[in-house]
């Protein structure tokens, strides 16, 4: 396992749609494995592949208490089967450091994925799980969290990032 590094908004991998996964072998294992890894070590929740610069449509999550790989969840070309309700709250996102907003998003959701051996599963995601699960799947898709802001707000949040990239000295894209 390794961390791989992190891509930041203004990315074009970021706003591109994801490729399905058809093969399921020792790399997708690998990259599924790297991106539990990368997640944790920034303390994230979620980890989508784009993220790491990779086109495929994987995603990890993990909202246990323990975050010690053992509830890791690895979704492999998931689908949004069904949504309802909606809940409001902050977001934040491992792409967009220094950011944080409020979101409103479906307070539960089904989704329908594979696992690292091709097997179907569905998840049904409540509150912060379903925030996450969206959040993640947004990636999938190239939309950002922001990306549900109004023009105001989202400008705003684009200035926060820039101002926390250059704090860390960190590459800021064209956002």
């Amino acid at each position: 396992m390794a961390i791989r590094e992190l891509r930041y908004l203004g990315d074009a991998v970021l706003r591109q749609k994801t490729d399905p996964v058809e093969l399921f072998d020792d790399e997708l294992g690998t990259l599924l494995d790297d991106l539990a890894e990368t997640m944790y070590a920034n303390m994230g929740v979620g980890l989508a592949a784009p993220q790491v610069g990779d086109s495929r449509r994987v995603t990890v999550v993990d909202v246990s208490e323990a975050r010690d790989e053992t509830e890791v969840l690895e979704l492999i070309n998931p689908v949004l089967v069904s949504r309802s309700g909606l809940i409001d709250s902050e977001e934040g996102c491992l792409s967009i450091p220094g950011v944080v907003e409020s979101i409103e998003r479906s307070a539960e959701v089904e989704i329908e994925y594979q696992d690292r051996n091709g097997d179907r599963h569905t998840v049904q995601g409540v509150d912060l799980l379903s925030r996450i699960l969206q959040h993640e799947l947004d990636h999938l898709e190239g939309i950002l969290f922001i990306d549900h802001l109004g023009t105001l707000r989202r400008d705003m949040a684009v200035r926060e990032f820039k101002i926390a990239m250059a704090e860390n000295d960190l590459p800021v894209g064209p956002g």
